[in-house]
């Protein structure tokens, strides 16, 4: 029986109900295409250069924004402040808001070197952030340069339009904050749209952690997240992964280590190229190439290939989603992945190839602290 798009996303939306996973509550938290009509006494607000605040009534209020000169013959009301400027070495705060509720939606479109834009996020007071990761990654685009990426949680669209739709509950209050490290003035276009509400008890604190080894030491794993305390469920990996030799790259196993593991987890993949729901090498037969795709859920959405010039190393982006299938964790969590191949003798090689990681999960607050961030040299894509 065929079955049209629509109809197979709200039957995954009501599938989930049946699968054990929370249905969304209707007080404006969250809403899926099962309980889309039902009412909610929630507030729905946003936050963009044309209202800071994102209070009632006060957006398009501005009269010296920096687009002041293009609408000199229209005035206040037409399109004054659609952007900000960050200057070299400073921090923006993008929203600051009071009061219990959830972030919805997020987009922007931030200039410069995305590996220098820090993008961090704040929950009820906390002094050190549940969000900490350069943008570019935080919205799986971490080798700098385009390539669209169509999934339920994260969509970059056409020309550099970065869109996030986790859900983030806050009780008390949120802060989101970009840093620009680099050495030039940065642009940033965005949009924070969120719903003031009442947050239900079992709603857990979104947390997002980026990491990075370049090289990886020889016969070493990579930790995509580790030190994780309390309890939560895992949602979503984001990897921009570098080959710096030639040969195929992706045999390494995935292991989640849930509650206690020590030596051996309880879940093992089979492969990378497993893990993000691919298949013998992602290669596309005919054209015997590697082949990007997107789903909902899971995509290599990018392949960089050597030009003859400067970029000589092949290098992809990939991403899997934990939305149907979230690994829940009571006390602790870690997550690794092995680098490996193949020799020319049919044995497996472990490889020394340039990672970088986004984690995001759920979980209880308080959080255990970050790993600090590499210093900027070391977030360079090289």
């Amino acid at each position: 029986m065929k079955t049209s798009a629509p109809f197979l996303t709200a039957w995954l939306c009501l599938a989930s109900l049946a699968l054990g996973q929370s249905p969304a509550p209707f007080n404006g938290l969250g809403m899926s295409l099962g309980n889309l009509s039902r009412l909610s006494p929630a507030k729905t607000r946003s936050i963009s250069p044309e209202n800071f605040t994102g209070e009632k009534g006060k957006g398009g209020m501005s009269t010296d924004g920096p687009a002041l000169n293009a609408a000199r013959e229209l005035g206040q009301g037409w399109k004054v402040s659609p952007y900000v400027r960050i200057p070299a070495g400073k921090t923006f705060t993008l929203a600051e808001i009071n009061g219990a509720g959830a972030i919805q939606h997020i987009w922007m479109t931030p200039t410069g070197n995305w590996r220098h834009t820090i993008l961090r996020m704040y929950w009820d007071g906390e002094t050190t952030p549940s969000v900490e990761v350069p943008v570019g990654d935080f919205f799986g685009a971490g080798w700098g340069s385009y390539a669209q990426l169509s999934s339920l949680a994260v969509c970059v669209n056409p020309g550099s339009a970065f869109n996030c739709y986790w859900e983030m509950p806050f009780r008390k209050s949120a802060r989101l904050t970009l840093e620009n490290i680099g050495s030039d003035q940065m642009t940033v276009y965005y949009q924070i749209d969120y719903t003031l509400t009442t947050v239900p008890d079992d709603a857990a604190y979104f947390h997002a952690q980026f990491r990075r080894v370049n090289p990886l030491p020889k016969k070493e794993v990579y930790t995509i997240l580790e030190g994780v305390k309390g309890r939560g469920h895992y949602v979503g990996t984001y990897m921009a992964w570098g080959s710096n030799k030639p040969g195929w790259w992706g045999e390494g196993e995935i292991k989640f280590f849930l509650d206690g593991d020590t030596t051996f987890p309880t879940i093992c993949g089979t492969g990378t190229e497993d893990y993000f729901c691919g298949s013998y090498n992602f290669e596309n037969r005919a054209t015997k190439q590697y082949q990007e795709f997107n789903t909902p859920y899971a995509g290599m959405h990018q392949v960089i290939r050597p030009d003859g010039l400067y970029n000589s190393q092949q290098r992809f982006g990939l991403y899997r989603w934990h939305i149907m299938d979230p690994i829940r964790f009571d006390q602790d969590l870690r997550v690794t992945i092995q680098a490996l191949g193949w020799d020319s003798q049919r044995r497996y090689r472990p490889l020394t190839d340039d990672i970088a990681s986004v984690a995001f999960w759920y979980q209880t607050e308080p959080h255990a602290a970050f790993p600090p961030l590499p210093a900027r040299q070391d977030l360079e894509v090289n």
